[in-house]
């Protein structure tokens, strides 16, 4: 089994990002292949980078950002879940991202992702470009939901359609071959 650590980027009051990132983990824990864990910015509210040192040299001060570093350490693989905030990706995931250098290396990342009219595939391509620089994967087989207020029932839950499960169930295989892949390379400390 895989570490996988699931990313619920979104902060603010209101979000609906943690209905997606709960629809996602399900999906990745009936995978099989994975322990799974949703890591939620919101609730974490890691404070904006306030590190001394840069990350690369891995001498964290505080206790927020040694935690930080085990949770992101542990993973084997990555599953972005991330909303269209001005063309790009929120804020509080890019301080994140730049709290830890080393811990993100050599992992595969997937990317769920949701908006209006571009399903958040602009966050998600900024996204991508960001995570190659940490020496991450991202995978192109992604989910992407346009106008994702319509997947938000009556109930006030998150429901999705044939296309999405599918697509989510090839991204989890993809995942999951990466993994294994990137694992070797890890573990190659030459």
């Amino acid at each position: 089994m895989y570490n996988l650590k699931i990313i619920s980027s979104t902060v603010r009051p209101g979000r609906k990002g943690p209905m997606v990132a709960a629809w996602i983990t399900e999906l990745a824990k009936q995978n099989g292949n994975f322990n799974v864990e949703l890591l939620d910015l919101g609730e974490i509210k890691l404070p904006m980078m306030d590190e001394p040192n840069h990350p690369v040299m891995r001498k964290y001060q505080h206790e927020h950002t040694k935690w930080w570093s085990a949770k992101i350490d542990e993973a084997d693989a990555f599953i972005f879940v991330t909303a269209e905030y001005d063309y790009n990706y929120p804020a509080p995931l890019r301080n994140a991202l730049e709290y830890l250098s080393q811990e993100w290396g050599y992992k595969p990342a997937a990317i769920v992702s949701y908006g209006g009219v571009s399903a958040g595939t602009r966050a998600a391509n900024a996204l991508k470009a960001d995570l190659s620089t940490l020496r991450m994967v991202p995978l192109t087989e992604a989910v992407n939901f346009p106008f994702f207020q319509q997947n938000i029932n009556d109930e006030n839950k998150f429901v999705t359609n044939e296309i999405s499960y599918k697509a989510a169930q090839n991204m989890l295989k993809q995942l999951v071959r990466w993994t294994k892949g990137l694992k070797a390379i890890k573990e190659d400390k030459g």
